[in-house]
């Protein structure tokens, strides 16, 4: 937990978290052939009550057949197969649904390709049991990268201060995108609503929680570079969330002095 999130500690005094409910592991992936067999029996070795969901964009390489030959020989596996390549935070979204319609209680973001090791799941299902909403961070004390170029770590902390900084949130890993949700935090956010992508989606998410009062924890993890494959990182993706970003502080700030000026008036929500 971020030791100087005081105020985000003191919501959860005096609650009792429910029980979690089974979890379900969201692996969105394009183009991870190279990838997807080994994360999901690293999952499943690492947590093994945890159930997989792999959200494929129809992958040219063949990922989705892959994933379906890991399903069949494993009934905690399942494949969402998606017509084409929407982006990160349209896969993620698909992913929650089919959870949710599936009664799990649990929904976790994970990369395909090993940034996000399996291993370090059960500390943030733990982590969970006392929060509504777990992020696992590289930039808290015990956090960190391995393999990234300096450019790279500049742009994620920059990032990350940047979104901390205009949307006044009390986190210091906004960006990332291995995370642990309660399925009554995800049914608060109002995800109908959710367009954005990459980098932007997880900020918006975290953006959504705090604003709903959620208790949010971070717990620090190792993120590694892939090996394999190639990164779906793109100069759009980090023009979006600048934009985005950008746009919800503004907007945040302009509502906040209209609602001084109309005290009356009840604040709109995110």
């Amino acid at each position: 937990m971020n030791d100087g999130d005081g105020a985000l500690a003191a919501q959860a005094q005096g609650r009792k978290f429910g029980p979690l409910g089974t979890a379900l592991v969201i692996i969105p992936t394009y183009n991870e052939a190279e990838n997807i067999k080994s994360i999901v029996r690293r999952v499943r070795q690492s947590v093994p009550e945890a159930h997989v969901l792999v959200a494929d964009d129809n992958s040219p390489d063949g990922t989705g057949k892959l994933a379906d030959e890991l399903a069949a020989e494993d009934e905690q596996v399942q494949v969402l197969h998606r017509k084409g390549k929407e982006g990160l935070g349209a896969a993620y979204l698909a992913g929650f649904h089919w959870g949710m319609d599936n009664g799990y209680g649990v929904l976790i973001e994970m990369d395909a390709d090993g940034s996000h090791q399996p291993e370090e799941l059960p500390r943030l299902l733990t982590a969970l049991k006392g929060a509504d909403l777990v992020l696992g961070s590289r930039w808290v004390p015990g956090g960190r990268v391995v393999n990234w170029p300096k450019s790279r770590e500049f742009i994620s902390r920059g990032g990350s201060l940047y979104s901390r900084v205009a949307l006044d949130l009390p986190l210091r890993d906004i960006t990332g995108g291995y995370r642990a949700f309660r399925r009554e935090t995800l049914e608060g956010l109002g995800l109908d609503d959710v367009a954005s992508q990459g980098y932007c989606f997880q900020v918006d998410l975290a953006r959504r929680a705090v604003r709903a009062g959620y208790h949010v924890v971070e717990v620090p993890i190792t993120f590694v570079e892939r090996e394999l494959g190639d990164s779906k990182m793109s100069r759009d993706i980090l023009v979006e969330a600048l934009w985005r970003v950008t746009t919800w502080g503004v907007g945040e700030r302009i509502g906040k002095l209209r609602g001084r000026a109309n005290p009356g008036r009840k604040p709109s929500q995110p």
